[in-house]
């Protein structure tokens, strides 16, 4: 069916779009710099996202992009919009998407979902998915527009894992023989290095390149006290961000090479969550909350250690030392299991790299239980320790 374009219409919604925009520039950015408006305006961009998504899409199909010679309407796209092939690319393919998911179209031309879940969303529905992605699709917009960001990454995993299971694995699969690492020698006699890693075995390197950044970092800052004083800035320090990890990548090799023959290598620890799936769904992930298919697991299994976790509720293990000031052992365990991430809203550092604190501070008879014990990141956990200034002040 060939549709009619009212070129006077569109000429005057463009004017107006325009006209708004250039009211919306006039502005004194601190006339907009108020938590309401930033939500507002990131709502109606992506309103604005959605609309011309369409539109390109529409172009694409129309083929009125042909006249000018271009080989696709992305190369038109990038070629007159200056952007680069690939984001034109995008759009395109967005735009085409759409027609396949009609509740995801509606919720993102309302601004209740942005790009990125949309990408996420059409990147999930495949040829294997698409009669369970009909049927879940108005329940995985409601999971778009409810969830952080991070945590709807990770149910739509789950959720890919349950509608395509031999899908997950062989994705997994493909990830693992697509492993690589590449060390060359340039030119001048420096190195340069590239790598791609599972989420296994990359986490496996990160944690211990990480554990090492930050004893570097240690040493680097109580050098700059000592030299500065007190008032030690991170400017202050003698090696940037990217020097200290190249730096605590050679010290992994060094220490690798001081290790005796035949020495004990850490084990990995699988916690095995009973209960956990009847109140808060199925969890296969790693400690920084990767979602694994439960095949990439396997390899691991003859070297594993296992610890039970037992729930009977949806924030409750079991205590273990209530008289102690720290948390530690079991009862720590149950915190980390339990909350997973910071319990600051905004903030999703992983449990593994958090401290686990009092709500009731112990200093006010607050005993050191799971449920007195929350998971907490270093700013957020000092943070709480501040004084606040008076309301009103």
């Amino acid at each position: 069916m060939a549709v009619v374009v009212d070129a006077a219409v569109t000429q005057s919604v463009t004017g107006a779009l325009v006209g708004v925009i250039d009211e919306l520039a006039r502005l004194d950015p601190l006339a907009l710099a108020d938590g309401a408006t930033i939500e507002a305006l990131h709502r109606q961009l992506e309103r604005l996202g959605a609309v011309t998504a369409r539109a390109v899409a529409g172009f694409d199909a129309g083929r009125t992009w042909e006249t000018s010679g271009a080989r696709t309407a992305s190369a038109w796209v990038s070629w007159r919009c200056h952007v680069p092939l690939a984001s034109a690319r995008r759009r395109v393919q967005l735009g085409r998407a759409l027609r396949h998911m009609p509740a995801v179209e509606a919720a993102w031309l309302a601004g209740d979902i942005g790009e990125p879940h949309v990408g996420l969303l059409a990147a999930a529905r495949t040829p294997a998915t698409a009669g369970h992605f009909e049927r879940d699709e108005a329940m995985l917009v409601a999971l778009a527009g409810d969830l952080r960001h991070h945590h709807f990454v990770r149910a739509l995993a789950y959720w890919s894992q349950r509608a395509d299971p031999d899908g997950t694995e062989r994705s997994a699969e493909d990830r693992h023989h697509e492993r690589s690492l590449r060390m060359s020698s340039t030119f001048g006699g420096a190195w340069a290095l590239n790598g791609l890693f599972d989420p296994v075995n990359g986490s496996i390197v990160a944690e211990v390149l990480n554990k090492l950044d930050d004893e570097l970092f240690e040493a680097d800052w109580a050098r700059a006290k000592a030299r500065v004083g007190e008032g030690a800035r991170v400017s202050d320090l003698d090696r940037a961000p990217a020097q200290r990890r190249a730096d605590a990548l050679v010290e992994m090799a060094r220490r690798a090479m001081a290790m005796p023959a035949g020495a004990r290598l850490p084990e990995p620890l699988f916690s095995v969550l009973v209960g956990y799936e009847t109140f808060a769904g199925r969890i296969c992930e790693l400690a920084n909350a990767t979602v694994v298919a439960p095949g990439a697991l396997v390899g691991w299994l003859d070297r594993a250690w296992v610890e039970r976790v037992v729930f009977d509720g949806p924030s409750r293990v079991t205590d273990v030392g209530v008289r102690q000031r720290l948390f530690t052992g079991a009862t720590r365990r149950a915190v980390e299991q339990r909350d997973r991430e910071c319990f600051h809203e905004t903030c999703d550092v992983p449990a593994q790299d958090c401290e686990v604190d009092h709500i009731v501070p112990w200093s006010e008879g607050g005993p050191t239980t799971q449920a007195n014990g929350r998971v907490a990141c270093g700013f957020h956990n000092r943070e709480r320790h501040k004084p606040r200034p008076p309301p009103g002040a």
